[in-house]
């Protein structure tokens, strides 16, 4: 349950965020030290990119992308889709384009046109990344790029149509839309973006799988570096390191120790790893824009006998939640069937705390969370090619908390993990 590792701080967020690509980014800041640094181990210094090579999406796979847009928008009755720079966008078109208050907007109409606009000051650097014959209209930095947005609709008959915007637009984009199309039903695009991106392809399915054998290589590496005394910070640095050597881009990772394990998202509290303390370590990493989100707990020592039942308890709701995403059963029914589980150990029951506090997995893709999740309420119904994560935590204030993640895809078959399960609470990587 990777919590959102983005932290640029300062006048380099903006400039980073303009140049930024491929996708919106899930990882943690940069650790202080690099990959070779003399303070990361020499078993993690010394890791090379796994054998294979990588297969990046290709052109005809994103024109067979904007083809099923095309035929969503259709059935929603849209008569176009407007994208701001993110994963929706990088899915389409791989243009990748850092979000700033200066607005990248484009337009894809119901025939499959797209069309940008773009600050004028950028225009060359746009179109690097749309290729040659796109259009591309720019506005200069006292005029409105909502009046180009309404243009290029109004030149494609649609200023009194239904326009998409995708649900992650900002609202400033949005409104400015509103005020420079006053005629057009502005409305959520969600049933063509996530749509479109909630089945993954095989080349997709691909790409995932690169990513979870990258985290589960550099969480050996790095678990075999435990050493006491040492910080999260530490062995965030020592897991984002090993990621980052073995082929993996934006590497991250949240660590906690010892009774904040139980805080599903980490603490602000200073720690040290002493015998005894349970290790809880959420980490993943990218390839070529597609996430992995594994999460692992051990204990550093010699675990007790209550560290290792509610580890045990974890992994029975684990595999519970796992036999139950099954093709057609609800997303709900996966996170009911971990949290009986839980409830009937005695922990909850529903949301409360000691156990099981949010959902029991997010899906995941070109975002490390994305659409639909296994939560309460939600009656979609589960389709091959849809990826999610699998973890259902059990947090006990004062004492620890515990989370087993792996993220699943469903076949026709059934459900299949990227990864192989944790073992037990002392082999969390078998």
């Amino acid at each position: 349950m990777s919590m959102d590792r983005r932290r640029f701080t300062g006048i380099f967020a903006g400039l980073l965020a303009g140049a930024a690509t491929p996708a919106v980014r899930r990882a943690a800041a940069e650790p202080a030290q690099g990959p070779d640094a003399p303070d990361v181990p020499a078993s993690i210094r010394n890791l090379r990119p796994l054998a294979g090579g990588v297969t990046p999406i290709s052109a005809a796979e994103r024109q067979a992308r904007i083809e099923q847009a095309r035929r969503l928008m259709h059935e929603a009755g849209m008569d176009a889709l407007v994208l701001e720079p993110g994963s929706s966008l990088y899915y389409y078109t791989a243009v990748g384009w850092g979000l700033s208050e200066r607005p990248f907007v484009a337009v894809m109409s119901a025939q499959g046109e797209m069309a940008y606009v773009c600050p004028a000051f950028e225009e060359a650097r746009a179109r690097e990344q749309v290729g040659p014959g796109a259009t591309v209209r720019a506005w200069q930095e006292d005029e409105s790029p909502y009046r180009l947005v309404a243009g290029i609709l109004r030149d494609l008959g649609q200023t009194t149509g239904r326009i998409g915007i995708e649900e992650r637009a900002r609202f400033f984009v949005f409104d400015g839309l509103r005020q420079e199309a006053p005629g057009a039903q502005l409305v959520r695009a969600d049933q063509v973006t996530t749509g479109c991106r909630m089945i993954k392809s095989p080349a997709e399915l691909a790409l995932l799988q690169r990513a979870n054998d990258i985290t589960i290589a550099a969480g050996r590496a790095a678990f075999a570096a435990l050493r006491e005394g040492m910080s999260p910070a530490e062995l965030a640095r020592n897991m984002s390191a090993a990621m980052s050597r073995l082929g993996g881009a934006e590497a991250g990772a949240l660590v906690v120790f010892g009774a904040y394990t139980a805080f599903p998202h980490g603490t602000v509290q200073p720690q040290q790893l002493r015998v005894g303390d349970v290790v809880l370590v959420d980490s993943g990493c990218s390839v070529e824009g597609y996430h992995s989100d594994v999460t692992r707990t051990t204990v550093f020592g010699r675990p007790t006998q209550r560290q290792t039942d509610v580890w045990n308890l974890e992994r029975r709701a684990q595999d519970a939640a796992f036999r139950a995403a099954q093709v057609g059963a609800t997303c709900a029914s996966v996170d009911d069937a971990a949290r009986q589980v839980i409830t009937e150990a005695g922990f909850g029951p529903d949301y409360r705390v000691p156990g099981l506090p949010h959902r029991t997995g997010h899906g995941i893709g070109l975002d490390g969370h994305e659409a639909p999740n296994f939560v309460r309420g939600n009656s979609l119904l589960l389709a091959p090619g849809m990826c999610f994560s699998d973890e259902p935590t059990i947090s006990i204030y004062g004492e620890f908390g515990i989370r087993l993640e792996d993220c699943l895809h469903i076949t026709e078959d059934g459900p299949r993990f990227f990864t192989p399960q944790s073992e037990a609470i002392d082999r969390p990587f078998g």
